[in-house]
């Protein structure tokens, strides 16, 4: 026994040596640095305290929890490393020195998240305690002082987030517009003619609230504002949907008014919710569908059908990725509600097919133009770039084959890792219609190069991708403001201003890139990193169900990392930000794995 004990001291010890080496590495400091002693010993006591956690020892399924933990451990190290390991061998030079620092720092990594995931989904695979911890109990009876908000959250979330985002309009009044805002504005008018590039639908949604707006005031600003009050209402709606769906599963009011607290005061939902973009009805379309599946596993009614329609319209039509991640969810959904066929396979085709006609034969009725080619081509088009501006060698048939797309004359000068629209500009400016004509081509012209250097290409992706999966990178949130330079005749018009409410509005979108903790809650990647995190759970409970519920964020994550134009564009995942409560409630409610009707 006192062998074993010691057995087990040593390869603590070790590893515990190991994830110090990563964490020095990470925090950029110095061998010398105290506080890597520090460090190891806590590290020490943190392996020493997940070892012997009793809901780890006693826990129904260790072996699940050991497989999900390892497996996780090892994606968020190569996550993590994938894009900091240039900063940990800067300083040397010596090929075996750098593969060996990089070899030991990725096994501190994996040592650190094995032993925290192992002991968060040990703490999450608890059923009971969780369920003490964020249920009612049925026969409890409801405080007098708080029984209207106990019995109508939905309303009053929906009040709150209105209250704490309408100084946010009153100052960007009539709404945040970018020049992409604009591009959809000038549909509106009718300057410029029906595209698909910004979806065509949230188009017409903008132009039938503008016209009805216009048609009473005959006023450009508050005919534009009505729609960001219509995008403000609908937001909080969905919140306020959420809320009345973890009122149903009887989640405490407690932590359902801190989940609306998030919404009401994380600033960035309420500079969103005034801005004239797609992405934002689109976030509150993805929660809706997801709140919209969590109640039909409980009950099927008229009201969540609609619901759940309504919400899959939007899910495919406010954004082209939208409707392939629908397309790709659509098999699971069909088998997942075999059981109510006679119900969910009409509502499931309904939603397919509607989607099929307004996207096919109604926009060719109303000669709207669809996206160019190269628009889906970010990441290939980036990473051939990358091949060419390394100066690699490529074959003359090859490099005529690219020369008659685009001229590589300043293409050194275009190209940004870290932005792919440069690019496409180039290949707009040039012959286009090429590149369309010679598909096949093309493909193999892109998997040669990528065969032939595929360190070029995997650098090029992670350079385009990061910002969504790697949890330390910095990017501005929310700081668009007011209507950009236009002779459409709108300009930002605020109601309210002056010193204080510019700076309180600067000090509370900064906050995020100060405090500890609380940035979390900005990062893109720290998101995607829970997400993942929560489908290693429902592994490690075997609740079935639960994928479902993540998987249309999965598919529109993974459409984001196929096409991204751009590495860190918070809005491009907002729906998975504002998903976010959603994730964590399923994460740790029980959710029956039987069906009811």
């Amino acid at each position: 026994m006192k062998n074993l004990l010691a057995k087990r001291s040593l390869i603590r010890v070790i590893e515990s040596f190991f994830t110090t080496w990563a964490l020095m590495k990470a925090g950029r400091m110095e061998p010398g640095n105290l506080l890597t002693v520090v460090f190891f010993f806590l590290v020490c006591l943190f392996y020493r305290y997940v070892d012997e956690h009793p809901r780890l020892i006693h826990q129904s399924d260790p072996h699940r929890t050991t497989v999900a933990a390892t497996i996780l451990s090892v994606i968020f190290s190569v996550l993590y490393v994938a894009v900091d390991y240039p900063n940990y061998i800067a300083t040397l030079t010596n090929p075996l020195f750098r593969i060996g620092v990089l070899v030991f720092v990725f096994v501190g990594f994996i040592f650190l998240f094995y032993y925290l995931v192992k002991l968060l989904l040990g703490l999450c695979s608890d059923k009971e305690w969780l369920q003490s911890i964020l249920l009612v109990k049925r026969d409890a009876q409801s405080s007098p002082k708080f029984v209207f908000y106990q019995r109508h959250p939905g309303l009053c979330a929906f009040l709150l987030c209105l209250i704490f985002w309408l100084p946010y309009f009153l100052y960007q009044f009539p709404g945040v517009m970018t020049p992409d805002s604009l591009v959809q504005f000038e549909q509106v008018l009718g300057v410029t003619p029906y595209s698909n590039h910004h979806p065509w639908v949230h188009t017409m949604l903008i132009k039938l609230i503008y016209s009805i707006g216009f048609a009473i005031t005959r006023n450009m600003l508050i005919s534009l504002s009505l729609y960001t009050l219509f995008q403000m209402c609908m937001l909080a709606l969905s919140v306020s949907y959420f809320i009345n769906t973890l009122k149903q599963y009887r989640i405490k009011p407690i932590i359902r008014f801190i989940i609306t607290l998030f919404y009401a005061l994380v600033p960035y939902h309420a500079v969103y919710s005034v801005t004239l973009w797609k992405d934002i009805l689109f976030a509150a379309g993805v929660l809706c569908f997801g709140c919209a599946t969590l109640r039909l596993y409980q009950k099927i009614t008229a009201f969540n059908l609609a619901a759940y329609i309504v919400s899959g319209l939007m899910l495919c039509l406010f954004r082209s990725n939208g409707w392939y991640a629908f397309l790709l969810c659509l098999p699971f959904l069909l088998v997942h509600f075999r059981k109510k066929a006679k119900i969910m396979f009409p509502v499931l085709i309904g939603i397919f097919v509607t989607a099929l006609i307004i996207k096919y034969p109604v926009m060719n009725g109303f000669h709207v133009a669809q996206p160019d080619f190269i628009e889906s081509l970010s990441i290939p088009a980036q990473q051939i770039t990358a091949v060419i501006c390394n100066d690699r060698a490529i074959s003359d048939e090859d490099l005529d084959l690219i020369e008659n797309v685009v001229d590589l004359t300043y293409i050194k000068e275009l190209y940004d890792p870290y932005f792919a629209d440069n690019i496409k500009e180039l290949v707009r400016a040039g012959n286009q219609d090429y590149l369309v004509n010679h598909k096949l081509d093309f493909l193999m012209l892109w998997l040669r190069l990528g065969l032939k250097y595929p360190g070029d290409y995997l650098t090029a992706y992670i350079h385009q991708t990061y910002g969504y999966w790697y949890p330390d990178s910095f990017y501005p949130v929310a700081e668009a403001e007011g209507v950009s330079a236009t002779s459409l005749g709108v300009s930002h018009t605020p109601l309210i201003g002056g010193p204080l409410v510019i700076k309180t509005k600067e000090i509370a979108i900064k906050l995020g890139s100060m405090l500890p903790l609380y940035g979390t809650l900005w990062s893109m990647g720290v998101i995607c990193w829970v997400l993942l995190f929560c489908i290693g759970s429902a592994f490690v409970r075997r609740e079935r169900r639960k994928f479902i519920l993540y998987l249309p964020s999965i598919a529109l994550l993974l459409t984001v990392l196929i096409a991204t134009p751009v590495a860190t564009e918070f809005r491009y995942v907002y729906f998975m930000i504002f998903s976010l409560p959603f994730y964590l409630m399923v994460l740790l409610m029980p959710v029956s794995d039987t069906e009811q009707n």
